[in-house]
């Protein structure tokens, strides 16, 4: 068993990962699904690769088989002048 947390944003431990995998998460998707990892701050960009890595470890599929997690860019504030300069009107 491994407390080692895997996606610091969200605090997911590997055992997380490990026991999502074992209910039939098949896809880092799924993981992310049932354990939120990757849908921190960082929107997984810290932890993508190693959660690809255990995915491959657990399920014997080879890393470059391995789909890319879906993510958003993170948000970040801007200022009202940067509409202002792209708009329109």
């Amino acid at each position: 068993m491994s407390d080692e947390i895997i996606c610091r944003c969200e605090e997911i431990t590997e055992d997380e990962i490990i026991e999502a995998i074992s209910n039939g998460a098949t896809t880092v998707n799924e993981i992310k699904k049932w354990t939120r990892a990757g849908m921190g701050l960082c929107q997984g960009r810290t932890c993508r690769r190693l959660i690809e890595g255990i995915l491959s470890k657990q399920t014997g599929i080879a890393l470059k088989d391995i789909k890319p997690s879906t993510y958003r860019q993170p948000v970040r504030p801007i200022e009202m002048g940067v509409l202002e300069e792209d708009s329109l009107i």
